[in-house]
Formats: structure tokens, sequence, C-alpha cells
């Protein structure tokens, strides 16, 4: 068993490494291999009550990423200089509904719930939409809800990427419609089942990052 102490160390380097890298170098690409588990700390990720409520995108053909390059003011400096450039999309509320079938079939077929344990599930989940979170009143609060469980994955995976040398960026600088409406008409929104969340490029840095500043850990942590 690896020392913990070394484990921990390994970890905060990590951290201390992963800064939003603002220009990445184009001759240097991320293997597919490392790629690959990059994405797969992303399906990893947990999620409230285990909605898993996102698609990652990611980008590949030129074309496509040159329109989004002049679409999104964020990427224009990310692409085509990224290695790896993803789209993170959450699902809307005709999916995380407490009554929608996107749930049924997921708990049923990817959780094995058997259907008596499903019924008191939704259950709970329709109270927590209705009362504790107050979700349900028009589009946009499951929405927001659900791009919250996207942020876990986008983070997992950017320290994960970090923890093997693989520089990130991730990117809110778009236009929510312009850009929902680029992907609308590359048919990459499911009819309205998805909307775009965040965006995050991986590659490798050309420039070292001015060392990381944070506030004080006694500011930030108050042990009550």
């Amino acid at each position: 068993m690896r020392d913990k102490e070394a484990v921990k160390q390994e970890i905060l380097e990590a951290y201390e490494f992963r800064h939003a890298t603002k220009q990445f170098d184009p001759d240097k690409k991320v293997s597919d291999e490392d790629f690959r588990f990059i994405m797969e700390t992303g399906r990893l990720s947990p999620s409230s009550f285990g909605f898993e409520p996102w698609r990652f995108l990611v980008i590949e053909d030129s074309t496509l990423r040159e329109k989004i390059k002049n679409t999104a003011w964020g990427a224009y400096g990310k692409l085509p200089e990224a290695s790896h450039f993803i789209i993170i999309l959450s699902r809307t509320k005709l999916d995380t509904k407490y009554d929608s079938a996107y749930l049924v079939d997921h708990f049923k077929q990817n959780k094995n719930m058997p259907d008596e344990h499903l019924k008191k599930y939704l259950e709970r989940i329709e109270q927590f939409q209705k009362e504790d979170f107050d979700l349900l009143d028009g589009e946009r609060p499951l929405l927001d809800w659900a791009g919250k469980q996207t942020y876990i994955a986008l983070g997992n995976m950017m320290t994960a990427a970090a923890q093997i040398g693989v520089d990130s960026c991730p990117i809110e600088g778009f236009d929510i419609k312009k850009m929902n409406d680029l992907l609308a008409e590359e048919g990459l929104l499911d009819d309205g089942h998805f909307s775009i969340s965040v965006m995050c490029a991986f590659g490798y840095r050309v420039n070292d990052p001015a060392p990381k500043t944070r506030r004080p850990f006694d500011d930030i942590v108050k042990f009550i």
C-alpha cells in the first residue's frame, strides 16, 4: 500500500500545478490513453441523487471547432491550439424532472433499481424538487441545478489532468443562447434534452504561470 503522506503530497502538487492555461502549445498533443483517463474521471464523478445529468462532447471536427471559436469569445484563444476541447452539456427539465422518462430508464437500466424501490425513490426526488429546493417553477431552476452537477465532473477532470501533467482551462466565456443555437443546428442537443453548461480545453502550456495565490486557510476554513 502506498504511503498516505506521499499520496497527499502528490495531490497537493497537482493542485499547485493546475492553472487556467491561456496559451496551449499546438505541437503537443495529449495521448489518446491519457485523454480517455481524464474523461473516465468525469464519467465516474458523483452527482446528486445519481442523476448523471451530463454529456461530454469531445470536439474533434475542425469545421465545428472553427464555428465554436467564432461564436464563443472565451474559446477564441484556445482553438485550434488546444490538444483537446470539450463541451459539457447538462440535461434539461425534460430529463431531470422527477417523473421524466430518462430518470425511470436511468434508475431501472443503469442502477438496476427494483420497481418498488424506484417508486419510493422518485417520490423522494419529487419532494426534493417541489419543496426542499423549489426547482419546478419554470425551466431554469432545474437546469441550473443540473449545471451544478456538471461542475463536479469538470473539477475532477481538471484535477486528474493535472495529476498526469496535462494542462486545462475551464471556459464560461460564451453567450449561452448563441452556443445552444449552434449546437442545436449541429444536432447535438437532442431536441431540447440538453443545454450547454461549460467548456474546457486540455493540452500543454506554452508559458509557466505566476505562483499560485489563494486567500489564507484560516480565512476560508472555519471550524465551528
